[in-house]
């Protein structure tokens, strides 16, 4: 049997029960490898039930700094009764299956392709560690420290986290470390030549971060002065609204001590984007937080802050659908659904982070893009940016920065008029109109309005061409807002190239893998990663210079497809789509077998496979 042997190069799979606190000796693992300098990428995936169901946590090392999954298991840690089987056939020939051997394996568990690590880590517990309420959570840590000897790991990394971790409790620290200390020891003893798979410390990143793309988002939005938040909890966006409280009640207190901000639980979603739509329109900066279902929900209010011009933030922190879907599951699936939210003619500007630096900077300006175009902004984030840890380049504003308020008048403006002021007169020809904040004036700049019926003065009337005026002037503003929104990020490998490729979000980093991938077999696709809708003239661009597109994206029906035939007047036989809708964050290998799988001449060129893609 050939063993793997690599170095800084590997996929780990942790397979647990939910609830028996692995999650934090997991992502102790993660970051002490990060903590060496080297790229990983670690995933969560977990059931919606509070305990008991079966969890698995990913942890990709990859020098080369790929940061999507891989797919397949060259290490397993397998402490779960329930999915051994599953987790002891999944692993890769020649990887490594370390499990707890307190109870042996099944006399059918019969691989001569792997190799087993035994280490009775419940025995061990119950052996060294007195306080029974401790054992189950030393357990986790236990097979952590044995992973430091089998991977030839720094142990001080180890110790020197477990120590910053309960820097405000040291008597907690003592413990964590001693079970560390007893799986390492045990692995020294037992296995001391068994693994050639290893961590070995590395500068790729020295300057990058850690961080989870939902603590950037509530982070973005502190920045980005906003101080009122109205949410509903909903998986997987709560952490959102969490992080927020968190930075307002750490940086935005006043002189006394007061926070300066409002955090308000609602009723439920559709009030939840009310609260932020009523704090707006009074001067605040204000937006929600929440997932599809929520969406579904505020689509009635997000068509008045459509019609009514409000601007205001919504963060789509996007899960499975339909409906409540799973929860603790990622998708791309809510395009169409944001797009084109509410009755009547609506489209509502999208913004596609991929990584913490841009959920932060996406976050910060959708408050300036959201004010200056008077209207939502929505935030396309999904469960595995939002939730899961990702490197991403450190965090940067300029704190002379002014925040851009967009058209508003005040008192001496208003003063100073001489012809009659209309909430939604366009004096500029962009669409734009000028508005005005409560109390601004005693008497001057108030308006009294209802969504879609009203005229230039804000005047109710079902009048049919100044309704179709008020249409013709949002399409206007549209348009004003396309050099305004994240333009995509083009890569031309070869001027010559007939195929190309677009993704958008959490899609981009292992689509950028498989193209690397299919580069090594001669196959040479140009790139496309879409930052923001309304799309500009570079998309129309891009795809009118190649012959075929394949449209990376995780969700079933190729919704940004659709999305770029509706809007850019693309041939339909011209869009390839590469599907992926399992829940879980999408594969570079699944990316490559299905793009070769059309390329191929069992696929005419042209023929419409937007259902397709190998599995």
């Amino acid at each position: 049997m050939m063993k793997l042997k690599r170095v800084n190069d590997f996929v780990i799979r942790f397979a647990n029960v939910n609830g028996s606190g692995s999650a934090s000796a997991n992502n102790l693992f993660a970051k002490a490898v990060f903590r060496l300098g080297v790229p990983v990428s670690p995933k969560n995936i977990f059931p919606s039930n509070i305990q008991g169901l079966p969890t698995w946590y990913e942890v990709r090392v990859s020098e080369k700094g790929y940061l999507g999954r891989r797919g397949g298991y060259d290490f397993v840690v397998a402490v779960n009764g329930q999915t051994l089987r599953k987790d002891y056939d999944d692993l890769s020939p020649g990887g490594y299956f370390l499990y707890d051997s307190s109870r042996q394996l099944p006399d059918d568990f019969l691989r001569e392709d792997i190799t087993v690590i035994d280490i009775p880590l419940t025995q061990i517990c119950i052996r060294e560690i007195e306080n029974p309420k401790l054992r189950q959570l030393l357990k986790n840590i236990i097979y952590v420290g044995a992973l430091a000897h089998l991977l030839d790991m720094e142990f001080s990394v180890l110790t020197d986290s477990i120590k910053k971790q309960f820097r405000k409790k040291p008597k907690l620290a003592t413990p964590n470390i001693h079970a560390l200390e007893l799986g390492f020891e045990y692995a020294v003893k037992q296995f001391p030549d068994t693994c050639q798979l290893s961590v070995k410390r590395s500068q790729k990143m020295p300057h990058h971060i850690l961080m989870d793309g939902n603590s950037a988002v509530g982070l973005g939005a502190l920045y980005g002065g906003a101080t009122v938040a109205g949410w509903y909890p909903i998986t997987p966006s709560t952490s959102v609204i969490e992080a927020f409280e968190k930075f307002t009640s750490q940086y935005r207190r006043d002189d006394d001590g007061k926070r300066k901000a409002a955090i308000i639980q609602a009723e439920d979603e559709l009030a939840a984007l009310g609260i932020a739509m009523g704090a707006s329109w009074n001067g605040a900066r204000a937006f929600t937080a929440t997932s599809g279902p929520g969406v579904s929900l505020m689509n009635e209010l997000l068509g008045l802050a459509y019609f009514a011009e409000i601007p205001v933030v919504l963060i789509n922190v996007q899960r499975c659908g339909p409906s409540t879907g799973m929860p603790t599951r990622t998708q791309q699936s809510d395009l169409l659904l944001a797009a084109y939210a509410s009755h009547g003619d609506t489209k509502h500007i999208l913004l596609f982070p991929c990584n913490p630096k841009e959920c932060f900077e996406m976050t910060a300006d959708s408050f300036d893009l959201a004010e200056r175009l008077q209207t939502p902004i929505i935030i396309m984030s999904d469960l595995d940016l939002g939730m899961n840890d990702h490197i991403s380049l450190p965090l940067e504003w300029d704190d002379s920065r002014i925040y851009d308020r967009g058209k508003v008048l005040d008192a001496g403006q208003l003063e100073a008029m001489t012809e009659k002021w209309g909430r939604y007169l366009d004096r500029e020809g962009d669409g734009i109109c000028y508005r005005t904040i409560p109390g601004t004036h005693p008497t001057l700049g108030a308006y009294f309005t209802r969504g879609s019926s009203h005229d230039e003065y804000a005047a109710y009337t079902e009048d049919n061409d100044a309704y179709e005026r008020c249409m013709v002037r949002l399409t206007q503003k549209w348009h004003t807002a396309k050099p305004l929104v994240p333009g995509p990020h083009i890569r031309i490998k070869d001027e010559t190239c007939v195929q190309g490729a677009i993704f958008f979000g959490t899609s981009t980093h292992s689509a950028y893998e498989a193209m690397d991938q299919l580069g090594e077999q001669d196959i040479i696709i140009n790139t496309m990663r879409l930052r923001g809708f309304p799309f500009q003239e570079a998309v129309t661009a891009f795809v009118d210079r190649h012959d075929h597109i394949f449209v990376i994206e995780q969700n079933r029906d190729g919704q940004m497809r659709t999305l770029l035939i509706n809007e850019c007047n693309i041939r339909p036989d011209k869009l390839f789509s590469i599907p992926a809708m399992d829940g879980l964050p999408i594969t570079a290998g699944h990316i490559t077998r299905s793009i070769k799988a059309i390329i191929t001449p069992s696929v005419p060129p042209g023929t419409d496979t937007h259902q397709g893609g190998a599995k």
